[in-house]
């Protein structure tokens, strides 16, 4: 008898570790769902202002670009007239300038 009183308990302390480790292993799914569920927003407002950012690379670039050429524009003999003739007033010699009249 005393074998068989031995065996039951050991069945029960067996079925009450196991439930616990049941138990155990459920909070730790738990826990590692619900901080997966934050990790993917996090990364998907990474990739959000990543393109963001990649875009501002690319205006900038575009401007970049754009200042290039209006400093090789500056560095021209007709962006010299142009300015002397806009701000100046200069003109070349026999040459007529007409201008209208605003009413």
């Amino acid at each position: 008898m005393a074998t068989r009183a031995r065996y039951k308990r050991r069945r029960s302390q067996n079925k009450a570790g196991v439930i616990w480790a049941s138990f155990v292993v459920l909070i730790l799914v738990t826990v590692v769902s619900i901080k997966s569920v934050g990790l993917m927003k996090k990364a998907k407002d990474y990739e959000a202002k990543e393109a963001a950012l990649q875009q501002q690379i690319e205006q900038e670039m575009a401007r970049s670009e754009e200042i290039a050429e209006f400093e090789r524009y500056t560095q021209t003999r007709k962006y010299i007239e142009d300015t002397a003739r806009e701000k100046l007033g200069l003109v070349y010699p026999g040459e007529i300038i007409f201008k209208n009249e605003d009413k």
